[in-house]
């Protein structure tokens, strides 16, 4: 089997701002971007995906605000976007999906503790992460675990790692703690940017392990500053590395078969009413009955 985790917050992220959904005028100002994300999901289950786990940010904030007061929060998103986190969990469980709405965790570190537990399944064949989300590339192992850019049809496995960010997905944490993550609102260390951060760890892959500038056996242009910089922020590097690694311990409170779609529940004929699309009601409710009637 193929286990898709599929990040909700990006989706629907990605269709709020897409030009198509401002001109759908099918489904309310207050649901077109859960009508998009759900239709898409819709859609995955129609080209064969079986097993399903949605993770959102049901809460902005999280742990990470605790260890890092500039942490990112939800100050500053637009509202209609902000309002529509709850109808799509609400929307997607009532597809049958599976929905992990994250408050203390964020939706990545539910992907990333999903994606640990079906790839230590010997019966899964391999997992999906439908993320663009650069700190899900620490989760890629070989060809087993991959991440896919739905929206550019792109899939990255372990050597694709590697060729865009030039070191192993086990660094990522540790670059992204150089070069910092303006996404997520820390700023990484003075001086260090992605090609000295990608030179240094392809070389020593972690923080602890690189050595004084002296000693450095990669050419990097700034050696002695980028190396007094990280001796003198040790302790701020290590910090936002903390902030960067995701926790594969997030309880999902689900196993790999929990993530089997068996249909969509009674009450998904509403939320497609809601949505403005009775088709997909219909969509899901024939798919169930195939899936159904296969599985005996």
């Amino acid at each position: 089997m193929i286990v898709h985790l599929v990040d909700g917050t990006y989706e629907l992220f990605r269709y709020f701002l897409s030009p198509a959904a401002a001109y759908d005028r099918s489904a309310p100002p207050e649901l077109r971007a859960v009508r998009g994300v759900v239709g898409s999901i819709l859609g995955m289950l129609e080209e064969g995906a079986t097993h399903v786990g949605v993770a959102t940010d049901h809460v902005i904030e999280s742990f990470r605000n605790r260890l890092w007061a500039d942490y990112k929060t939800g100050e500053g998103i637009d509202p209609l976007l902000l309002a529509q986190f709850v109808p799509l969990e609400e929307a997607l469980a009532a597809l049958g999906v599976v929905v992990w709405p994250m408050v203390e965790f964020e939706a990545d570190d539910a992907l990333a503790a999903a994606a640990a537990l079906a790839a230590a399944d010997a019966r899964v064949a391999q997992v999906v992460i439908a993320t663009p989300d650069k700190d899900l590339a620490q989760c890629v192992r070989g060809d087993r675990v991959v991440q896919l850019d739905r929206r550019k049809r792109e899939v990255r496995d372990e050597a694709g790692v590697m060729r865009k960010f030039g070191i192993s997905p086990a660094s990522i944490p540790d670059w992204l703690a150089l070069v910092g993550d303006a996404a997520d609102g820390f700023p990484g260390l003075p001086g260090w940017g992605a090609a000295s951060a990608s030179a240094v760890l392809a070389r020593y892959r972690h923080l602890e392990q690189i050595p004084a500038a002296a000693e450095w056996e990669v050419p990097v242009r700034g050696a002695a500053r980028l190396a007094a910089t990280l001796g003198e922020q040790r302790e701020r590097a290590l910090l936002f590395r903390t902030l960067a690694t995701l926790r594969a311990d997030a309880p999902i409170g689900v196993d790999v078969d929990g993530l089997r779609w068996r249909g969509p529940h009674p009450g998904f004929a509403k939320w497609a009413e809601r949505l403005g699309s009775a088709a997909l009601h219909e969509r899901a409710d024939r798919l169930g009955v195939h899936r159904a009637a296969a599985a005996s």
